[in-house]
């Protein structure tokens, strides 16, 4: 083989090793969802409204539903039509005593639903500085009880925020916000989300502790009809580039028949902060309790947006737990903060970054490259040694 040869060769093993690293770490989902939201006022002096989010695809739709009459609750529905509507029997629905006051239409065009409810909010005396909420409880926050504003609404992302009945300062916060494509929000921790989900931050702000070594959990319910979220899974990765010090995401599935198939999911990476801008320095661990099942009537009757979508609902709860022993109180800085996904289908994932990316290919590639390199050019070597060697007669 001639050199220009053997250089060709050469060639077109460099692109193959630098076209093979980079398949191997970069993913990605390029589809798209076209929004429309809508705000549904109150119409009643003590009722909630409700903000609906259209997401239409090429041949489906996400109905994402976000109600404040009763506990704070989020409904998705997806549907296989484009043109599937929601329909408010108000009167009804503001009465909260008959299922079927909000439905889907068509109602055969509906494949799935999942909802999640801001049910409980728990503080507990961690006098011992355990982290272990085992007793010491204060009485509960009912967040069906809380006074909740008017949703403060930006584009497709919707702000509400509550305080209790009674007197006092402080407020528990949730931030909706629902994505025509996939991407990550500027803060930590900057999740992954796709045109198939939306995100949740929820954030307690200056709400006065009833003792200095108190701290929170926020109680779940996730209802469905047939397939609820039902079990959690944690999924491992080697990359903390976008939440530092963050190796895990934890999964709140819905997998009929216990199977691989994944129907709805509420994703979280086990890390909350202290701080309105959250940091490394601000982290705080988080963790869950084993999901149980719950009352599906007491729910719906926690909630208008379960009531009046669901006849029968099954329902399953959670506790998430803020703070680990050693860690500081909430009084330290009087600020919680917390962030999840709510989807339909298998949950976003993660992928390396081009920085990242590119340094894993030049790691990977240039000692493969400098080896193929060395090669050649010792081969080439050898190559015009023989053929430059000539005979040569003893006399």
């Amino acid at each position: 083989m001639s050199a220009a040869g053997i250089g060709r060769v050469f060639v077109i093993l460099v692109v193959c090793v630098f076209s093979s690293c980079e398949s191997l770490f970069i993913g990605g989902d390029s589809y798209k969802r076209e929004l429309t939201v809508k705000l549904y006022p109150n119409t009643t002096p003590s009722g909630g409204e409700l903000l609906h989010v259209r997401a239409v695809g090429g041949n489906d739709t996400l109905h994402f539903l976000f109600c404040s009459q009763g506990a704070p609750t989020l409904l998705i529905v997806h549907t296989n039509s484009s043109s599937s509507t929601v329909k408010v029997n108000w009167p009804e629905f503001l009465a909260r005593n008959t299922s079927g006051s909000l439905t889907v239409e068509p109602q055969s065009s509906v494949l799935y639903s999942t909802a999640v409810v801001f049910s409980r909010l728990l503080e507990y005396d961690d006098e011992n500085d355990t982290a272990e909420a085992k007793s010491n409880f204060f009485p509960a926050y009912e967040l069906k009880d809380f006074i909740w504003t008017r949703m403060n609404l930006s584009d497709s992302t919707a702000t509400l925020c509550g305080s209790p009945p009674r007197p006092g300062n402080g407020s528990l916060c949730l931030q909706l916000s629902v994505f025509g494509s996939e991407g990550r929000v500027d803060l930590e921790p900057r999740l992954l989300h796709s045109a198939n989900s939306s995100q949740l931050e929820v954030w307690l702000n200056g709400l006065p502790p009833r003792s200095n070594t108190s701290r929170f959990m926020l109680e779940l319910e996730a209802v469905g009809g047939a397939y609820p979220l039902n079990k959690v899974e944690v999924r491992k990765f080697i990359d903390d580039e976008y939440t530092p010090s963050i190796f895990q995401v934890s999964l709140w599935v819905s997998s009929p028949n216990n199977g691989s198939d994944i129907l709805g999911f509420v994703q979280w990476k086990p890390v909350a902060y202290r701080t309105s801008r959250p940091s490394l320095e601000d982290a705080t661990p988080c963790r869950n309790s084993d999901p149980r099942q719950q009352s599906g009537n007491s729910t719906s009757a926690s909630s208008a947006l379960i009531k009046g979508f669901y006849s029968d609902p099954a329902a399953m709860g959670m506790n998430v737990s803020f703070g680990i022993a050693g860690e500081p109180y909430y009084n330290s800085t009087m600020f919680l903060s917390w962030t999840m996904l709510v989807g339909v289908g298998s949950p976003p994932i993660d992928s390396f970054s081009p920085l990242v990316i590119g340094i894993l290919t030049a790691g990977l590639g240039i000692p493969i490259v400098l080896l193929l390199g060395g090669g050649v050019f010792v081969f080439i070597a050898k190559k015009r040694e023989s053929s430059g060697a000539g005979y040569e007669p003893i006399n």
